[in-house]
């Protein structure tokens, strides 16, 4: 058998050892999942908090640019922002698998090197799947519909999940470089409610001041937002800027250049703990 063959044989099973031992990682979080119910529970009460006290207690005091129900504006909002708060998820994860020793002993083994962090995202978005179930059947039950077709609102969900892959790198990242769980929770609330806050998930960015305005329309969470709104056909931003004109465009490239950023460097985070 000559070097040739030796190593054209050899490529593909080294992608089947990545991709099998990518699944037992995500069989692995899955499984935390099954033995720490009430962390599964706190994270898929979150969204439903959400959609009840904003969309019943606040709203009555809301306003939509443009006129619509209030809680169809809402739960667009309520769907990325699900996802953005999953960055606490993925990062204290990672950082309870460094600080117990357990990237070491994985290193020890048998096993593919990358396989690690992609059964993470795999999990999360295994995760990300169940959390966008929930907040669509408490939507449909306070009265959100989708009213552009099946296929448009497919297309909505895939990309909250692709957002939901950039928060996943972002929350890897942090808990490589952080390796505290709880210092990893602090972390992610700081960040995650002024990106909240300063976009379109609650109120429409024409009821804010003129700078605070143009903030929230670039806010790569509002992308998303506006994009969910404009294909599931809900009320939303009357539009006026190039980013709310153009959201469907912003909400594909902002998570993939946070991706493109993050993603490496958790990779190589995550290989200088492997050295």
């Amino acid at each position: 058998m000559s070097a040739g063959t030796v190593h054209e044989g050899y490529a593909p099973a080294r992608r089947r050892g990545i991709v099998a031992d990518s699944l037992t990682m995500t069989r692995r979080h899955m499984a935390h999942l099954v033995r720490v119910p009430e962390e599964a529970a706190l994270y898929f009460a979150l969204p439903i908090m959400f959609v009840l006290v904003f969309g019943y207690v606040f709203g009555s005091g809301m306003s939509v640019a443009g006129g619509g129900n209030y809680r169809e504006f809402l739960v667009p909002g309520v769907f990325a922002m699900t996802m953005l708060y999953g960055m606490g998820a993925s990062g204290s994860a990672i950082a309870v698998d460094v600080r117990r020793g357990v990237v070491d002993r994985f290193r020890s083994m048998p096993i593919s090197r990358p396989a690690l962090l992609m059964g993470r995202c795999t999990a999360d978005l295994l995760r990300a799947l169940v959390e966008l179930t929930v907040v669509l059947v408490c939507g449909l039950l306070v009265g959100w519909d989708w009213h552009r077709g099946i296929g448009r609102a497919a297309l909505a969900l895939l990309l909250v999940l692709l957002l939901r892959l950039a928060i996943t790198w972002i929350g890897i990242y942090l808990g490589l470089v952080v390796r505290n769980e709880d210092a990893v929770g602090g972390i992610v609330f700081p960040l995650a409610f002024p990106l909240t806050a300063v976009s379109n998930v609650f109120t429409s960015p024409e009821l804010m001041p003129g700078w605070l305005r143009v903030v929230s329309e670039w806010n790569p969470l509002s992308a998303t937002v506006t994009a969910l709104r404009d294909l599931f056909g809900n009320p939303g931003d009357s539009g006026g800027g190039w980013a709310s004109d153009n959201a469907l465009l912003l909400a594909v490239a902002w998570p993939v250049v946070l991706t493109a950023v993050f993603a490496p460097l958790a990779v190589r985070r995550y290989q200088a703990l492997s050295r």
